[in-house]
Order: structure tokens, then C-alpha cells, then sequence
């Protein structure tokens, strides 16, 4: 899941927003606004009820945020690198650039989420609490109840043992730790989470036809999710261990046909060296990478302005873009590549571009091992 946009940095970690984040906050902000406050408290101004619901709505994402970081940091302290934290639909997540070194790490890495919520959640009824004994407007002391409420239901719910949520990775790590077979413990993991997926999947059809809530539609979604997730997660755990020790340099197309930043968009397109070759190329500036350009992104620039608009303007820049050494491990670059050609990865030696890497390129090299495997076995 990639951030429509980026809110900024917090503790060396960038935090970006997808854009489904937008339906969810005006569901949380609509219904406290419309539904819930009113019903509980009625008799204040609407514009009451909608700040209310705004601001409610807000501190929960901050709560998501909080959760999500809490992992971010405690991944780091076990020698975890971390991309980004990407608050979408359905919550957060935090992308980490390799699986945790041992149970332990794992445990803690996805045990402090969870305790952050739950803790949360009790800052939240304490506040409530005190709200209440302060005599402050019933409003607000409600807004503190939804929030303890929906922060202890987050913890609950993120520590059912099933993956991708944090009870799955709990169960990973304990499973882990009794096999000492991380590949193993993942396919337990994921096995759970796609069981528990399909009852919500159940439950949410049954009560959709029954009732006809929204609600039962919603939980259907969120089990749908749960499966697909998983499933993506089981087959991600099965290709990390067939590329185990194998180095990005061994997966790479070396020595890239590269676009110097400066070539118009007019010469990109009509040049007889990259056309119906490829569909993202390297940007270099003095030989050196500065991003990643798609002849998709280059095609966007109305032909009359295509002699004037250089590669430079629309390109990925090489912040933007996943760059590593040739001997980083190619099992933990995995995680981190997407599909489509504006997401390329850049192999970079020494200041330096050595080759490029695509899911098609990791594709080959899982065949061609898994082709030798056979071969050995055979013999």
C-alpha cells in the first residue's frame, strides 16, 4: 500500500496517508456527528456535533498513528530497518524492510502495538472519567468514551491470532520459537488468518442478509481483506525461502540503458534507443541515478508541450525510489517492490548505477532455482 501523499517525518520515520483514509474519516466524522452524539446527547448546535465528530475523528487516526509508530520504533531497536507508515482504509502499517532475527524480536516487534492501543484505551477512560467528574459537556465526555471504546476494541481485535494482524505475528513468533522453522510458522500464521477470514466473511453475509446493516457488509470486507492478505503474505513467506542467500546482484539486469535528466520528453518518446524496449528507465544526472522515468508518466505531457517539459519533471525522484547495493539480500528487497514500472528497484555501487530490478526479474531467478532444485533432485 503505497501514500497517495506524505504528512511528513516523526522520529525518522515517514508517515504517508492513502487516500481511502478520506471515506473512513468521514464515516467516523458523519456517524459520531449525525448518529451517536445526538442520539446520546441531544439538544447542542449541529456545528457542535460535526466539530465534535471532526476532532474525534482525528485523535482516532492520531491513536492509529501511535500504534503503527510503536511498532515502527520497537522494529528498529531489534535491528529491523523501517520504509514507512501508511494510515489507510482499513488502519495502518508500518512497512519494514525485513523479517525480525528471532522470536523474541518478533514478539516484541508485534506485541507493542496491541499493548499501545489497549494502553490508550485506558488513558482514554480515565479521561472520561475525570471529564465526567468535572461536570465538562456531555459531548465531550462522550467523545472521550468512543475513543477509550474503539482503542481497547483495536487491541482486542489486532491480537486475534491470525495474519496479517499482530496476533498473527504473535503466533508466528510463538510457533517460531516451538519449530525453530520460520517458514513453517508463517505458513501457520497465514493458515489461521485466512480460517478466521472466511468466518468473518460468514458472519458478515449472514448478518448482511438477516438485518440488511451496513455492518454486516463492512465485516465481510474486512474478512475479505484479512484472506487476501494472508494468502499474499503465505506465498511472500514461500518465495523469501527459495531466495534465501541469493544476492540482488544475481536478479538484476545489469548495466541499464539509462535517460539523462536533461532529454526532453519529445526525444524520450520518439528515440529509436528507447523505444519497445522497456517501460521504466533509470535517470541519470553526470552519471550518477537521480530517479526513474515511465514512458506512462512521459505519454501524460500534452504533445505540445513535450519539447519543453525534460525527463527531470517527470520522473520518479531518487527519494522516491527503492534503491539498493548489489549484495543486499534478495529475500528482503521483496517485501519492498510493487507492482508497475514506476516502481523499479535501482541496484546503486558506490554512488553508481549497476543494474535494475523488477517483480519479473525476481519471477526468473525463483524459476530458475527452483528449475535446478529440481534437476538436483532428480539426479
Amino acid at each position: 500500500m503505497r501514500a497517495t501523499f506524505v504528512l511528513g517525518r516523526i522520529a525518522g520515520v515517514r508517515v504517508g496517508v492513502h487516500w481511502s483514509v478520506l471515506f473512513i474519516f468521514g464515516l467516523i466524522a458523519f456517524g459520531l456527528s449525525q448518529g451517536r452524539l445526538p442520539e446520546t446527547y441531544p439538544g447542542s448546535a449541529w456545528a457542535v456535533y460535526w466539530a465534535a465528530g471532526l476532532v474525534t475523528a482525528v485523535i482516532f487516526f492520531a491513536s492509529l498513528l501511535a500504534h503503527e509508530l510503536a511498532h515502527a520504533l520497537v522494529a528498529r531497536r531489534n535491528g529491523v530497518e523501517v520504509d514507512d507508515i501508511v494510515l489507510w482504509l482499513l488502519g495502518g502499517a508500518a512497512r519494514l524492510r525485513s523479517e525480525a532475527s528471532s522470536p523474541g524480536a518478533e514478539l516484541r516487534i508485534a506485541g507493542i502495538g496491541p499493548l499501545v492501543s489497549l494502553l490508550l484505551g485506558g488513558l482514554f477512560a480515565l479521561a472520561t472519567w475525570l471529564l465526567d467528574l468535572a461536570s465538562v459537556s456531555r459531548v465531550v465526555v462522550e467523545m472521550a468514551a468512543w475513543l477509550a471504546g474503539i482503542n481497547v476494541l483495536l487491541a482486542v481485535f489486532n491480537a486475534l491470532p491470525a495474519a496479517p494482524l499482530d496476533g498473527g505475528r504473535l503466533l508466528r513468533a510463538f510457533l517460531w520459537w516451538r519449530t525453530g522453522d520460520r517458514l513453517r510458522a508463517t505458513a501457520g500464521a497465514t493458515a489461521a488468518g485466512r480460517v478466521f477470514g472466511w468466518l468473518l466473511v460468514g458472519l458478515g453475509m449472514v448478518a448482511f442478509l438477516r438485518t440488511g446493516s451496513f455492518g454486516g457488509l463492512w465485516l465481510a470486507l474486512i474478512g475479505w481483506f484479512l484472506i487476501t492478505a494472508a494468502t499474499a503474505e503465505g506465498r511472500q513467506a514461500q518465495l523469501r525461502g527459495e531466495l534465501a542467500g541469493v544476492p540482488v546482484r544475481d536478479a538484476m539486469t545489469p548495466e541499464p540503458l539509462t535517460v539523462p535528466a536533461a532529454t526532453t520528453v519529445a526525444d524520450f518518446l520518439t528515440g529509436a534507443r528507447y523505444r519497445y524496449r522497456h517501460s521504466a528507465f533509470p535517470v541519470t544526472e553526470d552519471e550518477a541515478p537521480v530517479g526513474l522515468v515511465t514512458l506512462d508518466s512521459a505519454r501524460k505531457v500534452p504533445r505540445d508541450e513535450a519539447h519543453a517539459v525534460s525527463v527531470r519533471d517527470v520522473m520518479v525522484p531518487l527519494s522516491q525510489t527503492t534503491v539498493v547495493e548489489p549484495d543486499s539480500p534478495l529475500a528482503d528487497l521483496l517485501p519492498r517492490m510493487e507492482p508497475g514500472a514506476e516502481h523499479r528497484v535501482l541496484v546503486v555501487d558506490q554512488g553508481r548505477l549497476a543494474g535494475i530490478v523488477s517483480l519479473s526479474d525476481v519471477s526468473r531467478t525463483v524459476a530458475w532455482l527452483m528449475d535446478n532444485e529440481g534437476r538436483r533432485a532428480g539426479t
